[in-house]
């Protein structure tokens, strides 16, 4: 019996090993102006191309010997193949306009639906703000990047 029981838990091992598998990801990204008078420009943002980022990468160390000063060049890593999706300040001249912030809610919630059923799952969400540092700082954006993955 306890022989049956060891060789069932090694085949079980041996079966979660052979399914685990690799990932790919996917980042969308979605930047909402929270600059004053609708003067920003709010987007959704997805790369099309991809870049490794091994060829942008350097090891620094202490010992001067080993030390490898990254020379790639930034114009390598931009990418000019991308979708952006129109979205609306969440300000006007009259102030916050909660009508605009439904309006994005509807266009990414429709965005986030077409990644799943194309087979993508949001595995991460995480967002930031930046916002008026203070008289005289007109500037700000409400950032949000959905982080998604698929089986290869």
């Amino acid at each position: 019996m306890k022989k049956l029981l060891l060789v069932a838990v090694f085949a079980i091992f041996l079966m979660t090993e052979m399914n685990a598998q690799a990932y790919e990801y996917k980042v969308v990204t979605s930047v909402e102006s929270i600059v004053p008078n609708g003067l920003g420009r709010s987007r959704i943002v997805s790369a099309n191309d991809s870049r490794d980022y091994k060829e942008f990468t350097s090891t620094r160390s202490e010992d001067k010997k080993e030390d490898k000063r990254n020379k790639s060049n930034r114009s390598e890593i931009r990418v000019k193949n991308f979708d952006e999706t129109k979205l609306l300040n969440f300000f006007n001249l009259g102030g916050i306009r909660f009508q605009n912030i439904a309006a994005n809610d509807a266009v990414i919630s429709s965005k986030l639906t077409t990644m799943t059923e194309e087979g993508w799952e949001l595995a991460f969400v995480t967002s930031a703000v930046e916002s008026a540092g203070g008289k005289g700082d007109n500037n700000g954006i409400f950032i949000t990047r959905y982080i998604f993955r698929k089986q290869k």
